[in-house]
């Protein structure tokens, strides 16, 4: 389940590859409701607090642009923050990777960013994905399927997008926020709880 504020940014990165299918699900407590079982068939992939990175501006504590309280991940980052590290000359971010499957020295490609601007979610900048999702709370999936090379992306139980990817050798999933380039917010905050990942072989 994800919930985003007004005036903020969401970012979901999906780096995926190798065997099998895999699930990102962030369930709502309280959806708006759906159809739609996007777990239906998947085996659920136990996770423990050590899988749950944090990526966050180097020179501020961590816990100025994280907090985990009551089962909910805030995340939050500033346009003039700095990268996660002092080797990277990417944007501003505060995000968690779980690592799935990493090939030593692998390259890996983007497979799927989910971008927020005027409250309509988005397929990096392009194809709407669902409008009208600030200040709610709402149910987020999205499927990977490695050997076909596509992702699907479910909101509140309906599939609203779908997509060819381009394959990788090494992939994890992130969630947070991530500065992009354009129609920046000077903040951009994101909150997420019940995130599970699912697998299918």
């Amino acid at each position: 389940m994800a919930s985003i504020t007004a005036g903020s940014w969401l970012h979901l990165l999906v780096l995926l590859v190798a065997i099998g299918t895999f699930l990102l699900h962030a369930l709502a407590a309280a959806g708006r409701g759906g159809n739609d079982d996007p777990t239906a068939g998947f085996e659920k992939v136990e996770l423990s607090d050590s899988d749950f990175v944090v990526q966050s501006p180097y020179n501020v504590p961590k816990s100025q642009r994280f907090q985990y309280r009551n089962g909910v991940r805030t995340f939050w980052v500033y346009r003039n923050d700095k990268p996660f590290n002092t080797a990277t000359h990417t944007n501003p971010r505060s995000e968690v990777m779980i690592s799935i499957h990493n090939e030593e020295g692998a390259a890996h490609a983007t497979v799927l960013m989910l971008h927020v601007y005027d409250g309509v979610l988005r397929f990096y900048d392009g194809a709407a994905v669902e409008a009208g999702i600030y200040d709610l709370w709402f149910r987020l999936n999205v499927v990977h399927d490695v050997a076909a090379s596509t992702v699907a992306v479910y909101v509140d139980g309906r599939r609203k997008f779908g997509a060819s990817v381009i394959p990788s050798d090494s992939y994890y999933f992130k969630f947070g926020v991530y500065i992009q380039h354009q129609d920046q917010s000077s903040c951009m905050e994101s909150r997420w709880t019940n995130i599970t990942l699912y697998t299918k072989y």
